[in-house]
């Protein structure tokens, strides 16, 4: 096997520890150094994820890292990605093509067959590069799971990986995970472990210093170095921690957005943008009556659009959506949002669960019908709209979903806007978007739309105007903005770490 990148790997003593950010911040140390790097998670478990240049799906984690890299997302990064539809129950995503959806023991069944997916995706990408830095996922100490575990340990001993397993002490306890990881690890992968990381310290670290050459007494292995908890980085967080911190970074503004936390919510990172503009008090809101002084509501994409949109009837969001737009709110759907705004959902075959018609919201002039294939695709619009302006504007974006979309015949309000995909001409393929001025009311399947920093202006602006609110100029560059951020995340891991201890584990 012709394999030449040098490797190592972060796991972790359980979920939401921080793998995904340490894994960007190494990325980015060694690219920094010159070192041709690339990341890789062999199976990602995420709501929250990307299309690439050529159509593929794969989790936002590793776009975050690619970018770190300096690189474009490569689907051989994310081969496997599973996507929870219900409690027990996942799409999988098969080197970014949706391949079925399987009960947690049906997957188990298939790892084999999963894990030559992977072992192809990882020789082909190491091939390619210097060094590849690895994510594992949840913890290699689920005793139940290690059989079928193609993420963790098997995944480090085929990659020749060091393994630094990550520990977070804000939830306490931080030795007693690390020694049960240690312990619960087979012995024929321990020689892989070659370190710890703990991470989210707040105080004063000479106060644990103690505690850490205690432990070396107990563990064979060092700890390489206490990570501090910061907020002053912008970063692409693991989906329940980024859900949970979905607010305004800064002082309360003069507009207040909500966003509408679903059940199955998805692509929560297209909101990322809003928390950083001033003026904005962006929040997730959780009941109808945390979201009643809004100016803006935002009901977000989703992996199960039907069972959410029954969630918003029975939870009285719809009659406080009647409420908020006959005080001139703006109301916003994006993806299955856009989809439960519109006059019906059709599923036929049950892709989105029971099979049947369901009315929608009633609010934009349209239906959506279900397919089994799903529309995976990056987009580049020129949108033209009199609530922003008369010069067209140029966005880019992506579009992730199950359904297409299409006018309700020639009953569409004249005061509606297309969203014209440029890429495919006017009429082909499903429908981008819509926007009832007069109402308040826009859907769209752009991911990513407020990325784009003068949509994002116009449109903030148009709230504003709507409300009697002065306009506010950010000036905000978010690509730019995210640029620096990977240099300080690199600045943060080089300082409190044995960083070129770690870089040697990759010779060795």
């Amino acid at each position: 096997m012709n394999r030449r990148a040098k490797a190592i790997m972060f796991q972790g003593t359980g979920s939401g520890v921080g793998k995904s950010i340490v894994a960007a911040a190494m990325c980015r140390a060694l690219a920094r150094r010159g070192i041709k790097v690339a990341p890789f998670k062999a199976q990602n478990m995420a709501l929250n994820s990307f299309v690439t240049a050529d159509g593929k799906e794969m989790g936002r984690a590793q776009v975050f890292q690619a970018e770190a890299c300096g690189l474009l997302p490569d689907i051989r990064m994310n081969p496997v990605l599973l996507k929870p539809s219900a409690d027990s129950k996942s799409q999988v995503i098969l080197m970014g093509e949706p391949s079925e959806h399987l009960a947690a023991a049906r997957y188990y069944e298939r790892s084999e067959l999963h894990w030559q997916v992977v072992c192809q995706a990882y020789d082909s990408l190491a091939a390619e590069f210097d060094a590849i830095v690895l994510e594992g996922a949840g913890s290699p100490a689920e005793i139940n799971l290690q059989k079928t575990d193609i993420v963790n340990m098997r995944m480090a001993n085929y990659a020749g990986a060091g393994v630094v397993i990550i520990a977070d002490i804000d939830k306490g306890g931080v030795f007693a995970a690390m020694k049960g990881t240690y312990d619960l690890i087979p012995p024929e992968y321990r020689h892989l472990l070659k370190g710890f990381l703990i991470n989210k310290f707040r105080g004063d670290v000479r106060l644990l210093r103690p505690g850490i050459k205690m432990f070396r007494k107990i563990v064979p292995i060092p700890v390489m170095g206490v990570l501090p908890w910061f907020t002053d980085i912008h970063v692409d967080e693991e989906d329940g921690v980024f859900v949970e911190n979905l607010v305004s970074r800064g002082p309360a503004g003069d507009l207040r957005i909500s966003v509408v936390k679903l059940p199955r919510i998805s692509n929560f990172t297209d909101f990322a943008p809003l928390s950083l503009e001033p003026g904005v008090d962006l929040r997730l809101a959780s009941t109808w009556k945390e979201a009643e002084e809004s100016h803006v509501i935002i009901i977000p994409g989703t992996k199960a659009t039907i069972s959410d949109l029954e969630f918003l009837r029975n939870t009285g969001w719809v009659r406080m959506f009647d409420r908020f737009l006959s005080n001139r709110g703006l109301l916003v759907g994006i993806c299955g949002g856009y989809q439960m705004l519109g006059m019906t959902i059709r599923d036929d075959s049950g892709t989105d669960g029971t099979p049947g018609t369901y009315a929608g919201l009633g609010y934009l002039p349209v239906h959506t019908v279900m397919r089994h294939k799903k529309t995976l695709r990056q987009v580049i619009l020129n949108i033209s709209s009199r609530a922003f302006g008369q010069a067209p504007i140029k966005i880019s974006g992506y579009e992730i979903h199950m359904g297409d979309t299409c006018h309700a015949g020639d009953s569409a309000n004249k005061t509606s806007t297309e969203l014209e995909d440029i890429g495919l001409g006017k009429g082909l393929g499903p429908q981008t978007g819509l926007f009832d001025i007069e109402q308040g009311v826009m859907g769209t399947y752009i991911h990513g739309i407020f990325d784009n920093d003068e949509f994002r202006q116009v449109f903030l602006d148009h709230a504003r105007q709507r409300h009697g609110l002065p306009p506010h100029i950010s000036g905000l560059k978010y690509r730019e903005f995210r640029t620096a951020q990977f240099d300080r995340l690199a600045d943060w891991i080089e300082k409190s770490s044995r960083i070129d201890t770690m870089i040697e584990l990759m010779d060795s």
